[in-house]
Protein backbone atom coordinates (compact mmCIF):
# COMPACT_ATOMS: atom_id res chain seq x y z
CA UNK A 1 0.00 0.00 0.00
CA UNK A 2 1.02 3.65 -1.03
CA UNK A 3 0.37 7.10 0.76
CA UNK A 4 -0.08 9.78 -2.06
CA UNK A 5 0.36 13.02 -0.69
CA UNK A 6 -0.45 16.25 -3.12
CA UNK A 7 -0.09 19.68 -2.48
CA UNK A 8 -2.83 21.31 -4.17
CA UNK A 9 -3.83 25.16 -5.00
CA UNK A 10 -6.31 25.91 -1.99
CA UNK A 11 -9.35 26.91 -5.00
CA UNK A 12 -8.63 23.57 -6.33
CA UNK A 13 -9.31 21.43 -2.98
CA UNK A 14 -13.38 20.58 -3.33
CA UNK A 15 -13.14 19.93 -7.30
CA UNK A 16 -10.21 16.95 -6.43
CA UNK A 17 -12.70 15.60 -3.76
CA UNK A 18 -14.92 15.50 -6.20
CA UNK A 19 -13.01 13.77 -9.13
CA UNK A 20 -10.92 11.27 -6.19
CA UNK A 21 -15.03 10.17 -5.07
CA UNK A 22 -15.89 9.86 -8.60
CA UNK A 23 -13.16 7.60 -9.25
CA UNK A 24 -13.69 5.20 -6.14
CA UNK A 25 -11.39 7.03 -4.01
CA UNK A 26 -13.39 8.37 -0.92
CA UNK A 27 -10.84 8.40 1.86
CA UNK A 28 -8.83 11.05 2.11
CA UNK A 29 -7.00 13.25 4.26
CA UNK A 30 -6.84 17.18 4.23
CA UNK A 31 -5.14 20.13 5.56
CA UNK A 32 -4.01 23.69 5.48
CA UNK A 33 -0.27 24.19 4.85
CA UNK A 34 2.10 27.08 3.61
CA UNK A 35 4.35 27.00 1.12
CA UNK A 36 6.71 27.68 -2.15
CA UNK A 37 8.05 25.91 -5.11
CA UNK A 38 11.25 26.87 -6.53
CA UNK A 39 11.69 30.10 -5.62
CA UNK A 40 14.61 31.68 -3.68
CA UNK A 41 13.54 34.20 -0.57
CA UNK A 42 16.08 35.16 1.74
CA UNK A 43 15.62 34.24 4.93
CA UNK A 44 16.72 37.41 6.64
CA UNK A 45 14.31 39.40 4.71
CA UNK A 46 11.18 36.90 5.14
CA UNK A 47 11.62 37.02 8.89
CA UNK A 48 11.35 40.13 9.10
CA UNK A 49 8.51 40.36 6.39
CA UNK A 50 6.96 37.84 9.56
CA UNK A 51 7.37 40.44 11.71
CA UNK A 52 5.72 42.93 10.11
CA UNK A 53 8.59 45.54 9.55
CA UNK A 54 7.40 47.18 6.60
CA UNK A 55 10.69 48.04 4.65
CA UNK A 56 11.28 44.12 4.82
CA UNK A 57 7.87 43.30 3.45
CA UNK A 58 9.03 46.06 0.74
CA UNK A 59 12.35 44.56 0.07
CA UNK A 60 10.47 41.08 -0.23
CA UNK A 61 7.83 41.95 -2.62
CA UNK A 62 6.03 39.19 -3.71
CA UNK A 63 8.57 36.78 -4.58
CA UNK A 64 9.12 34.01 -1.94
CA UNK A 65 6.40 34.42 0.07
CA UNK A 66 5.01 31.43 1.31
CA UNK A 67 1.37 30.75 -0.12
CA UNK A 68 -1.45 29.05 1.13
CA UNK A 69 -2.03 25.73 0.16
CA UNK A 70 -4.01 22.25 0.66
CA UNK A 71 -1.96 18.63 1.47
CA UNK A 72 -4.15 15.95 0.71
CA UNK A 73 -3.26 12.57 1.75
CA UNK A 74 -4.80 9.42 0.31
CA UNK A 75 -3.71 5.74 1.36
CA UNK A 76 -4.64 3.12 -1.16
CA UNK A 77 -3.67 -0.52 -2.66
CA UNK A 78 -0.66 -0.36 -4.86
CA UNK A 79 -3.04 -1.23 -7.70
CA UNK A 80 -4.56 2.36 -7.20
CA UNK A 81 -2.12 4.71 -6.56
CA UNK A 82 -1.90 5.13 -10.55
CA UNK A 83 -5.86 6.21 -10.79
CA UNK A 84 -5.53 8.50 -7.96
CA UNK A 85 -1.97 10.63 -8.92
CA UNK A 86 -3.63 10.63 -12.60
CA UNK A 87 -6.79 11.78 -11.29
CA UNK A 88 -5.16 14.67 -9.00
CA UNK A 89 -3.21 15.98 -12.16
CA UNK A 90 -6.18 16.09 -14.47
CA UNK A 91 -7.44 18.06 -11.98
CA UNK A 92 -4.98 20.24 -10.87
CA UNK A 93 -3.06 20.82 -14.07
CA UNK A 94 -3.16 24.31 -14.86
CA UNK A 95 -0.04 24.49 -16.98
CA UNK A 96 1.40 27.61 -14.75
CA UNK A 97 3.55 27.75 -11.38
CA UNK A 98 2.04 26.92 -8.55
CA UNK A 99 -0.20 24.06 -9.73
CA UNK A 100 1.65 21.87 -7.07
CA UNK A 101 2.98 18.35 -6.27
CA UNK A 102 2.40 14.68 -5.77
CA UNK A 103 4.20 13.04 -3.18
CA UNK A 104 4.22 8.46 -3.48
CA UNK A 105 4.92 7.09 -0.60
CA UNK A 106 5.33 3.29 1.07
CA UNK A 107 3.14 2.45 4.09
CA UNK A 108 4.29 -0.58 6.14
CA UNK A 109 1.07 -0.90 7.82
CA UNK A 110 -2.94 -0.24 8.09
CA UNK A 111 -5.07 -1.04 10.93
CA UNK A 112 -8.79 -0.19 11.55
CA UNK A 113 -8.87 0.87 15.39
CA UNK A 114 -12.85 -0.52 15.42
CA UNK A 115 -12.74 -3.49 13.95
CA UNK A 116 -8.48 -4.44 13.86
CA UNK A 117 -8.86 -5.11 10.30
CA UNK A 118 -5.26 -4.54 9.20
CA UNK A 119 -3.41 -4.01 5.65
CA UNK A 120 -5.83 -3.47 2.33
CA UNK A 121 -8.98 -4.59 4.43
CA UNK A 122 -8.88 -1.10 5.76
CA UNK A 123 -8.69 0.74 2.48
CA UNK A 124 -10.65 1.91 -0.31
CA UNK A 125 -11.21 -0.49 -3.07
Amino acid sequence: MKEVMAIVRMNKINQTKRALSAAGITSLHAKDCLGRGKGVVEMLQLGGAEKEYEEKMNELGNAGRLIPKRMISVVVPDRLVKKVVETIITTNKTGKSGDGKIFVMPVMESIRIRTGETGDETLDE
